[in-house]
């Protein structure tokens, strides 16, 4: 490869970095993958918040300013409802002692949320761990047909399980 062609590379991306950065409101995105045994796949990405962002008592909360998106290639359950194949909002709803979990089928960036969109709800099991998370963490975590939803923030942990149908 010529120098020519890699200073403008490098020119290319200094320039393009900001507009990009402003683009995504200059949250960073993270994403987690739980891999179903069958090779299908569940992906949530979502906007890291810093350990000084306070998840909302008893609303809907978008980490880092954006509801959190579901990817699925299977169907899903969650609780007792059904969640087909496609792309969702979803929105942990914190509260004292136990938090939900909400899974909404409007995907518009920017839109408010509304509970009338909702596909499921589900109660997460909450738990308070020792140590704080220094900013959100998101994980799955698998086991045969069900993927695990693991939300960390500060001193809670919360849980769901989605199972694939």
């Amino acid at each position: 490869m010529s120098a020519t062609l890699v200073w403008r590379a490098v020119l290319i991306s200094i320039l393009w970095t900001p507009w990009l950065a402003a683009q995504s409101g200059g949250a960073v995105s993270s994403t987690t993958t739980c891999n179903l045994d069958d090779g299908r796949q569940l992906q949530m990405r979502y906007n890291v918040a810093s350990g000084k962002e306070k998840p909302p008592n008893g609303k809907p909360w978008s980490p880092g300013g954006a509801p959190m998106t579901l990817f699925t290639e299977a169907q899903l359950t969650l609780g007792s409802s059904v969640i087909p194949i496609g792309a969702y909002s979803v929105y942990p709803i914190p509260a004292k002692d136990h938090w939900t979990l909400a899974v909404n089928k409007n995907v518009t960036p920017g839109a408010a949320y509304d509970e009338k969109q909702d596909i499921a709800r589900a109660p997460m099991e909450t738990a308070q761990v020792e140590q704080a998370a220094g900013s959100l963490e998101v994980a799955f975590a698998h086991v045969g047909a069900r993927c695990t939803l693991r939300i960390y923030a500060g001193k809670t942990a919360s849980f769901a399980d989605f199972t694939a149908k």
